[in-house]
């Protein structure tokens, strides 16, 4: 039976990646994506590339969580069970937004949403014999600034394109949490969690700086930033039987090793703050 595997942000860098060699082992594909065309030219691709795999797309915006909460509602009601979910999607803006909700965008990509999806898809991944939740986090984590909760869930402030990366850390750091949180919260049952560290990349680099795709041609030709190793790590999460059973990791391209989070993402009584931040939010 091919394994229903859900991957955000597939219809570029990592996650088409990762989903092109999901598609060739032989996954049935459950992608989002926000643009109708490009979720078309993805599907297309994947299945030149893989013409057996079955390929389901999800049209949602994730700067609207009521999108976010739909399109949950739509792949749990279309499938019996879900065995892998790939939180994959996300955006470095260089200058601060506001979603249509209200909330900033980086923290409303990058975390909330998949943070919800993942709440969404729950019941159906616990249907599955043996699932996993795979999040696509950063060691730009590091550079998170100061973590102020709840006050950075839903504050949008000042920063500029240079400030950017700090606002950027902190999305990544709160994916790491939260992963690490709910592995605690489902100990004991068949759904395993674990996050990573893709490395750096030059796919989808700085997609909004002026001079991105220059600069991804000249880093592509000196071998730096090959994102094949962390498209390697998402799908090694995802199926490798090494992994099985395996929960609460948080795991670097380079050996595919664990790694500790960044202090304050280490601690755990602020890990269970931030999910009940989150989920009062959410629930508000």
């Amino acid at each position: 039976m091919q394994p229903v595997i859900v991957i955000t942000g597939a219809t570029s860098g990592l996650g088409r990646l990762a989903a092109l060699d999901l598609a060739r082992r032989g996954a049935h594909l459950a992608i989002t994506a926000r643009d109708p065309d490009k979720a078309e030219q993805t599907r297309d691709q994947l299945r030149a590339h893989a013409p057996q795999a079955e390929i389901d797309v999800f049209l949602a915006d994730f700067t609207r969580l009521t999108d976010v909460r739909r399109i949950g509602r739509e792949i749990a009601d279309r499938y019996d069970h879900i065995d892998v979910l790939i939180n994959n999607a996300g955006i470095h803006a260089f200058t601060p937004r506001t979603t249509p909700e209200g909330h900033p965008e980086m923290i409303t990509v990058n975390y909330l949403a998949p943070w919800l999806l993942t709440r969404e898809l729950l019941p159906a991944l616990r249907r599955a014999p043996a699932a996993r939740i795979v999040n696509v986090a950063s060691q730009a984590s590091r550079r998170h600034g100061t973590l102020r909760l709840p006050q950075d869930l839903t504050e949008t402030v000042p920063f500029t394109a240079r400030g950017s990366s700090q606002h950027y850390g902190k999305t990544k750091l709160l994916d790491i949490m939260f992963t690490l949180e709910l592995a605690r919260r489902l100990a004991g049952t068949t759904v395993t969690t674990n996050c990573l560290d893709p490395g750096f990349n030059t796919t989808g680099l700085g997609r909004e700086l002026r001079f991105a795709a220059t600069l991804e041609k000249i880093l592509t030709r000196l071998s730096i930033g090959d994102p094949a190793r962390g498209a390697g790590l998402i799908v090694t999460l995802a199926t490798d039987p090494a992994f099985t059973g395996r929960t609460g990791g948080y795991y670097t391209v380079r050996k595919h090793r664990q790694i500790l989070p960044t202090p304050p993402g280490d601690d755990p009584e602020l890990q269970t703050r931030l999910w009940r931040e989150t989920e009062r939010l959410l629930n508000g």
